[in-house]
């Protein structure tokens, strides 16, 4: 097909979510840059929703994609074969995460693996009650749907999941809430759908003794934080807070579809019992996938992008304060290399997010506030390129604010 194919064909058999998709037709992309039909060329500063951490193109991923290709695709049913790359994966990992998290499900993407969180949740305790935060964002199956935090999204496809409630996010008091009928509480450690909102110093610690005093689980939803995105390696060292349940996803798979759910063995084995086989994929932790995880977390530690995450993320925070002085800009909210410019009007970010589109990058907005403009560009972007990107959003910021001096 050629382009205008392409478009006609994408509007008309692939379903659409919203009324106006970004719709550029992608030819290629590499490193920090994604190349649309045409030639025109953007700055990533989305990457894919974090799941390009090392940008695109990497050769040491599409390498380990090329070796795990030829030797197998999917063989069987996941967790009967001993799949080599699934095997070395899941290890690395327990080798990077405290004792109470050594057993790896691997499933196929995030939501999934809430789901499985969740499952588990509620056969390990035996009890039903769960809670979540106002703001939280899971994903978009129904058991990740019930815990998420804006009634926006629930409400057309309730009744959900029953016995769930909602928490007010850096609320010390709310934490009262969670008691003996509590299965499990799920917390992303930065929430990113609400606008980049950092947890109040102690208040993750609190969360986790009062979820221990009780005896429900914790469980730290960590598919955006996970890998490096926070400036540590996952987001809960942020904090010194270890939960009982970690989910990971986007970045974990290199770029392939990828996510897991991580606990202790004792937590997962309720998974194999009364029944066995209480949760089951097909396709979760796909030999292909693992096969680029594993390479991508390798260059992740190796070239210690957790640490240089902070460092870009400081600097591109400097630098746009001063670019967007002046002009609808309140606050940029920060963790690592997740940034959330806070706008004054919505209108406005949507006319600056176009803009920032005619200038050749890629941004985006939350879903729960739009009045806040999201960055999360791939861990390896460069000085340069973040130099550039600032000097043409503050470009499109003017042409964005026209509209309002008329």
């Amino acid at each position: 097909m050629n382009p205008a194919e392409r478009m006609s064909a994408f509007f008309a058999h692939v379903a659409q979510t919203s009324d106006a998709p970004i719709a550029i037709v992608i030819e290629s992309a590499y490193g920090s840059t994604l190349r649309a039909a045409g030639g025109k060329e953007y700055i990533d500063l989305l990457a894919g929703i974090g799941v390009a951490a090392l940008g695109h193109g990497r050769a040491e991923v599409l390498a380990a994609i090329e070796q795990q290709a030829r030797r197998h695709l999917h063989v069987m049913v996941y967790g009967e074969l001993v799949q080599e790359t699934q095997v070395e994966l899941a290890s690395r990992l327990a080798g990077l995460l405290p004792a109470t998290l050594q057993n790896v499900y691997f499933t196929s993407s995030g939501t999934e693996a809430v789901e499985g969180a969740l499952k588990l949740a509620r056969k390990a305790s035996g009890r039903t009650r769960l809670l979540a935060f106002h703001g939280g964002f899971h994903g978009d199956t129904f058991g990740s749907l019930s815990v998420g935090g804006n009634s926006v999204y629930r409400t057309p496809f309730e009744p959900l999941l029953p016995d769930v409630d909602f928490l007010v996010f850096n609320d010390f008091a709310a934490l009262s809430a969670i008691d003996e009928r509590t299965a499990a509480v799920i917390v992303e450690p930065v929430q990113a759908e609400a606008g980049v909102i950092v947890p109040a110093p102690g208040f993750l610690a609190e969360l986790r003794r009062r979820c221990s005093a009780v005896g429900a689980l914790l469980v730290f939803d960590e598919v955006i934080t996970g890998l490096g995105r926070t400036g540590s390696l996952f987001g809960f060292e942020r904090e010194g807070v270890v939960p009982d349940v970690l989910v990971l996803a986007k970045a974990l798979g290199g770029g392939l579809p990828l996510g897991a759910f991580v606990a202790s063995k004792a937590l997962m084995r309720s998974l194999a019992d009364d029944p066995p086989l209480a949760h089951v994929t097909t396709f979760g932790g796909h030999p292909l996938s693992c096969a680029a995880g594993l390479a991508a977390l390798e260059i992740i530690i190796a070239e210690n992008l957790a640490a240089r995450a902070e460092r870009t993320g400081a600097r591109f925070a400097s630098l746009l304060s001063d670019a967007l002085s002046g002009t609808h800009l309140k606050a940029i909210r920060r963790a690592g290399l997740l940034l959330g410019l806070c706008m004054d009007d919505a209108r406005f970010v949507a006319r600056f997010s176009a803009e920032c589109r005619r200038e050749g990058l890629i941004v985006g907005w939350t879903l729960h506030d739009d009045t806040v403009v999201r960055l999360a560009p791939p861990l390896v972007i460069t000085d340069a390129e973040i130099e550039e990107a600032t000097q043409r959003m503050a470009r499109a910021a003017v042409r964005a604010d026209a509209p309002s001096r008329l």
